[in-house]
Order: structure tokens, then sequence, then C-alpha cells
């Protein structure tokens, strides 16, 4: 299969310009430094993610904001003097977002064409200020498309983006994802490869009711809720009733079975023909274990799915370097993140 070349192996910047707890400017100025980008270049890391919400960069009626886009031009030159890559993801844009609880309706995004134009517009912009940086930097579309019924549309106003931005930016990585929160199991569902420089990204929490244990944002999940890892499959499908099948993940698309406790590749590998048939390069975008779990089941996670992230050289970015629950450098993983570094 087809390499993501210098995006290998990396971590997300989460909470920083995107999904904020404030939107003050010391939050911004604070959450993330040189000196973050410089202990992850030290990890041996080759590149980050960084979420955007649009209201950072631009206003509802089109004006920009140079304040928000000078985070995005520090992230890159911090990035270039510590020899990352970085990846730039709107993982938010007007009308939509993949928290469907925080928009008034996140569908019409796929049905109201000023909506369309509008990202379309956002994206443009974003490709005239750094499309010269392609030797570092891939631009993500949009972060985790959820409704399955718009996979059609969604590859249309997809596709209206990449004319927009190859018209600026003729060599930078576009990265596009699938429906069902970028389900690996959608990915055979993206469009056809608009060039050589497309990616397929999913993203993976798989199971979930084992990676989001007690999280109270996932709908009727129990707060005194446990489950250790690994699991036979049959277990871990019998716990994940617990929440809507429609949030559990792909291993209920996929109808895995059985006494096996590794679902990696059985859940990757139609997505992996998919790129090779394709020569398409094959991206996780997110990934991680919330810092309610056990730590010895955290690290023997990580060992499982970067088993198969190094089979198959699918790159990848963890979820997440610092707080939102995941978060790396937070005290709840300081026991474990050499384990946990070591399998990045």
């Amino acid at each position: 299969m087809k390499i993501f070349e210098g995006y290998q192996r990396g971590v997300n910047l989460g909470g920083w310009i995107s999904q904020c707890v404030s939107y003050e400017k010391e939050h911004f100025d604070t959450f993330i430094t040189e000196a973050d980008i410089e202990k992850i270049a030290g990890w041996g890391l080759d590149h980050v993610r960084v979420p955007v919400d649009y209201e950072i960069i631009v206003t509802d009626d089109g004006t920009w904001k140079e304040e928000g886009f000078s985070y995005i031009s520090s992230c890159i030159s911090w990035c270039k003097r510590h020899h990352l890559n970085m990846i730039l993801d709107l993982h938010k844009t007007k009308g939509y977002m993949f928290d469907t609880e925080a928009v008034a309706n996140p569908d019409l995004f796929f049905t109201q064409k000023e909506l369309q134009d509008f990202f379309v517009m956002i994206w443009k912009e974003l490709a005239t200020r750094y499309g010269c940086e392609s030797d570092m930097l891939a631009f993500e579309l949009l972060n985790e498309i959820v409704n399955p019924d718009y996979a059609g549309k969604w590859n249309e106003i997809a596709l209206r983006a990449i004319k927009v931005i190859r018209e600026i930016a003729p060599d930078n990585y576009i990265l596009v994802g699938g429906t069902n929160y970028n389900s690996v199991s959608k990915v055979p569902e993206i469009m056809m490869p608009y060039d050589d420089k497309m990616v397929y990204n999913f993203h993976c929490y798989e199971p979930l009711v084992f990676t989001h244990q007690r999280a109270p944002w996932v709908i009727g999940m129990p707060e005194d809720f446990y489950m250790s890892y690994p699991a036979p499959v049959e277990e871990m499908l019998e716990k994940g009733k617990v929440i809507p099948q429609a949030a559990a993940g792909a291993m209920f698309e996929d109808h895995l079975d059985g006494e096996e406790t590794s679902i990696f590749e059985p859940l990757f590998i139609s997505a992996v023909r998919t790129c090779e048939e394709r020569n398409v390069p094959l991206y996780c975008g997110e990934y991680g274990v919330i810092d309610r779990a056990p730590l010895a089941d955290t690290v023997r996670w990580f060992e499982d799915i970067h088993s198969v992230f190094e089979k198959y050289h699918i790159g990848r970015s963890v979820w997440n370097y610092k707080q939102k629950d995941f978060g790396l450098v937070d005290p709840h993983y300081e026991d474990i993140l050499e384990d946990i570094i070591r399998n990045l």
C-alpha cells in the first residue's frame, strides 16, 4: 500500500484552537507553545495534527480574523524549526460539527449551498495562505462526517473544495474521511482519488465501550461502567449494547464475531484493500484511550493497534497531546507514558 510519507507517527493538538475550554487570548497563547512542539519532536514523532474551528479564523459574515491565523502560522514555524510536518484539520465549519448536539441542524450543511460556499471559501483562503508549505503541510477537509445518508453529497462537496484548493495549491496532500465519524468501514465509500496527493482518513476508538468507558458525553454510558482489554469479541459486543449501536463503532457495522480478541486487522482490512486498489495512502487521524481506563489495559490496546498500523504502513496521529480526557502529558498517563510513546 502507498505510504503517507512524513505522516506516519503523530499526535493531535486538540483543545488549542478547536473545542477550546476558553476563547481568551491567554488560552491561545499558553495552551500550546513552541516548547510543546520541541517535546513532541523529542519523542521521535514526525508530525502533529492541528484541529481548528472556523470561528478562530473567520466570522459568520466572512470577515477574516488575522489573530486566529497567527496561531496556525506560529505552529507552522515551530514545526519547521523542529523538523515536524503538520496536518491542518478543519474541525468545524459554519453549520457543521461532528458534535451534532453543538449545531442546531448539522444536516443543513449538506443541503444549503450557502453553507457549502462558506466551507469552500475557507479552504480557498487556507490554500492561498499556506499552499506554499506543501513540503510539510497537509490539508484535512473536515473532521468526522456523521450521517451516512450524506456519503454521496459529502463526496460532491469534498470534490468541489479539492478543485478550488488545487487551483492555488497543487502539491499539498489533502485528507478526506468517510461517514459514521470517519469510520474505517466507510473508507470504500470515499470518492475516487482526485490526484496522487489524496489520502483516505479514518478514526479508530474501537471498541468504543473500552476507549470511552464512563465518558459522560457518550449517550447511555453508565457512570460506573468498567471494561478491561483485551476481551473476546463476543464480550466486547455484548458490553457494547449499553450504548446506541449507531455510535458503538465499526465492530457493529462489520458484524465481528467469535472468541478472538484481536479486532483491528479484520476491521481495517477492507480499507487497506481499497487503498491498495486505488493506490491511496491510508491514515488514522485519531485514536486513543480515555483517562478513565485501566493503565495496563491501555498499554495493551496501544500495542495491538500499532502492530496493525505497522503491518500495513498506516500513518496515524494519537488523540490527544494535552487534556480533552485523553491527554498524554496529563498526570493519569505518567506511569505508562514511555510505553505509549514507544508504541506511537
